[in-house]
């Protein structure tokens, strides 16, 4: 069976790092999908202290994520990575579902799933 998301080991460090540094130790990390961007589609990461009913838990690396059961489609099989660079780094976001992407990576959208694409 596919994972819905999977999250590398750097990831996951860097999301510790910051839920130590925000204080956020016992929140869920949230991540969802709106409308906007280039492409449509952008992803977004928070942290959350609330689950609804109509999240999906997903536990790795020992932190709680949340994706929305709507947005579950657009994510599934999705890889959340970090790039470690000179002048900081960054997450990345491998998601299968994507037909299109904008050249920052932040922004998509699927076969089935468009969005509202703003002018970049």
């Amino acid at each position: 069976m596919e994972a819905m998301i999977v999250v590398t080991t750097e990831a996951a460090e860097s999301i510790k790092e910051m839920m130590a540094e925000q204080n956020e130790q016992n929140a869920y990390l949230r991540f969802s999908v709106h409308g906007g961007g280039c492409s449509g589609l952008s992803y977004g990461m928070n942290f959350d202290q609330n689950k609804s009913d109509d999240d999906i838990e997903i536990v790795q690396h020992d932190i709680r994520f949340l994706v929305a059961k709507d947005v579950s489609v657009m994510v599934k099989g999705t890889t959340i990575g970090y790039k470690r660079q000179a002048l900081g780094g960054g997450f990345t976001i491998d998601n299968p579902n994507a037909i299109a992407t904008c050249g920052c990576g932040s922004s998509f959208r699927t076969k089935s799933e468009t969005g509202a694409p703003e002018q970049c």
